[in-house]
């Protein structure tokens, strides 16, 4: 994907991706919450393309309701009987994976950009971003229908980059809580607080059909709340890495997609001792 195609997609002149004066705008937000929001990232001329290319590829996206909690570790983990990890809730958002993806989609051009990931890179402060090894989970659509959520958790990644391409009629609102751990904390307490029902943390986003969300979800806790109405959640989400080679781990591939593939018996390493 050139530049041109990019700035076919993108409302360049709202965002020019190589002014710094954006970079810095989101790098500001992101020091402060751990979340920037690039509202209209999107032509609006291709909104309802983004939104048609999403929904004829949902009805692929794999299904399965468990019970989870907020560090997707089994819930019967050996933790104290106080310990955050012991609440447990219903996950029931469901995931197109990459391979299933058109490369045509405007997410998928998106994601491949060269373009888009040196301004992904810039607004983390980083000095690259890679796409992932993982055939699956590089870039996905996640789906959550009426009736279901997207529980609390946190991100295994360090960063996000995410884009809702259809809203619910109802519902659906992205919650989080800004830097509630840290790489050398998990501030238990706070954690098992928001999930025993404190609201006092908690931020809320009214996000729109092609903006964009850069997240910092490995340190805030976050969900997407129950999905009213007909019509069903649609995000993509673009998965990069500061290193190359990233795949997804055989259960988590197994847990999100319902399958795996050869190259998922490579596992990443971490950089935090964090509990997921």
């Amino acid at each position: 994907m050139t530049a041109p195609v990019v700035e076919q997609v993108v409302d360049t002149d709202r965002y020019p991706l190589d002014d710094p004066g954006v970079v810095a705008g989101a790098r500001a937000e992101l020091a402060e919450s751990g979340c920037c929001v690039l509202a209209d990232f999107i032509r609006p001329e291709l909104r309802e393309t983004l939104r048609r290319e999403g929904a004829d590829i949902a009805p692929m996206a794999h299904y399965d309701t468990e019970t989870v909690n907020a560090y997707n570790i089994p819930v019967d983990s050996d933790l104290p009987d106080d310990h955050p990890g012991r609440r447990t809730m219903v996950r029931g958002n469901a995931f197109v994976p990459w391979d299933r993806i058109p490369a045509t989609a405007i997410i998928n051009k998106l994601y491949r950009s060269p373009v888009f990931q040196r301004f992904v890179a810039d607004c983390f402060g980083l000095s690259e971003v890679h796409e992932l090894a993982d055939p699956l989970a590089g870039l996905c659509l996640n789906v959550v229908r009426p009736g279901m959520a997207h529980p609390w958790h946190f991100d295994t990644n360090e960063f996000t980059v995410s884009m809702l391409t259809q809203e619910a009629d109802d519902g659906g609102v992205f919650e989080y809580c800004p830097n509630i751990r840290s790489a050398d904390a998990e501030n238990l307490a706070d954690v098992r607080a928001v999930l025993d029902g404190d609201t006092r943390p908690v931020r809320r986003l009214a996000l729109r059909p092609g903006d964009l969300q850069l997240f910092k979800g490995r340190y805030s806790l976050h969900r997407v709340t129950e999905v009213g109405g007909e019509t069903q959640r649609h995000s993509a989400i673009f998965a990069y890495s500061e290193r190359p080679g990233v795949v997804g781990s055989p259960a988590r591939t197994r847990q999100l997609f319902g399958r795996v593939l050869p190259v998922h018996e490579r596992r990443p390493v971490r950089g935090d001792d964090l509990l997921d």
